[in-house]
């Protein structure tokens, strides 16, 4: 039987950086809504793993 692969991460630590980015770009161009403050949120918690 076959030894089962260890799992690899999907993203890189820098990748959450640009996340950040991405989804700070898309807070500042959109307008003020439930999705807006849900995007804040999502930017606040990437900035834990940007760091």
């Amino acid at each position: 039987m076959a030894q089962p692969t260890l799992a690899r991460p999907v993203f890189s630590n820098e990748d959450f950086g640009l996340l950040r980015h991405a989804v700070a770009e898309a807070i500042r161009h959109g307008e003020d809504n439930e999705m807006s403050r849900k995007m804040a949120n999502l930017h606040h918690r990437l900035g834990r793993f940007s760091r």
